[in-house]
């Protein structure tokens, strides 16, 4: 697509990172730096909503006719800050130089104490929270469908693995650290500091909140929402509750996607479901928010 590494590269500036090497030549090892991760997370997704929906440029009211088809923008952990951009909290820069301090603060916590996550896959959803409860680990992640991601110390992930709950799954997750529990309290204080110079502008579209499924009016309040949820579990299960809520009729999830479009697939059924993993996605991807308008809500989810 025409200026992308020249967009790539202004990013990689305000972010202190070489995003187009990271995105294209680094080794897997590299990018598993949740410092270089995250920055290079939300420059993916805004490439690829760019290309589906038009320029994302500085917040602005005026929308090009494809963005004003979507209804609704959820991102889930990092891709809160996508979403962000491309809702108009934040710019584009405002966000990759934002997020490139939360991995930097984020990988700094993750390395005072011995942390990581753990999904836990099926099982009784009660019995799951009481197990963790039990065992003093976060849900950090409740995604709904049957799977919720366990965080906390080492030590607690392995008694936790000992005696995991009745017809429950465990799987270990290549992570840093314990995100989005109170392991990250050092992280919260950074990246707030560094949100203080920024002067949000409200969404120009229903933008979603991880910490509750909530949309979200204002852009002051969305970006505390982002400074707080660093340290606070993802409610992946409540933001799928007000997509059906919205009556949704079809979801894209951006690159790097399949996830999200997998829990989907159990909790919106009914909904058509496109996951842009590549480049031969876009076009399809661009159909389907055509194909959606004027439907009850066409929502473009930012994983």
């Amino acid at each position: 697509m025409p200026g992308v590494s020249a967009q790539v590269e202004a990013w990689s500036e305000v972010a202190g990172l070489d995003l187009v090497r990271y995105g294209t030549t680094a080794d897997a090892e590299e990018i598993r730096d949740t410092a270089v991760a995250q920055p290079l997370l939300v420059s993916a997704g805004l490439v690829a909503a760019s290309a589906v929906l038009g320029p994302v440029a500085s917040p602005s009211p005026a929308l090009p006719a494809e963005r004003s088809l979507v209804d609704a923008v959820a991102g889930h952990s990092v891709g809160e800050f996508t979403a962000a951009a491309i809702a108009g909290v934040l710019s584009p820069k405002e966000a990759l130089a934002l997020v490139a301090e939360r991995g930097r603060g984020m990988a700094d916590a993750a390395a005072r104490t011995e942390t990581g996550m753990t999904a836990v896959l099926g099982g009784d959803r009660e019995q799951v929270l009481r197990a963790l409860a039990d065992a003093g680990l976060t849900p950090a992640n409740d995604n709904g469908s049957g799977q919720i991601v366990a965080a906390g110390t080492t030590e607690q992930l392995a008694a936790f693995a000992e005696n995991p709950p009745e017809r429950a799954r465990l799987r270990t997750l290549p992570v840093a650290g314990a995100f989005h529990t109170e392991h990250m309290a050092p992280a919260v204080e950074r990246v707030r500091e560094a949100s203080a110079a920024l002067s949000p502008s409200d969404p120009t579209v229903r933008l979603l909140s991880n910490a509750d499924g909530a949309v979200v009016d204002s852009g002051a309040e969305y970006l505390e929402r982002l400074v707080s949820q660093i340290s606070s579990p993802v409610r992946w299960d409540a933001c799928t509750r007000t997509l059906a809520d919205l009556g949704v009729t079809a979801l894209i999830e951006l690159a790097p996607a399949g996830t999200l479009t997998g829990l989907a697939k159990r909790a919106l059924r009914g909904v058509e479901l496109l996951a842009v993993k590549t480049p031969d996605d876009l076009d399809r991807a661009g159909a389907l928010v055509k194909e959606h308008a004027g439907s009850p809500a066409a929502t473009d989810q930012e994983g």
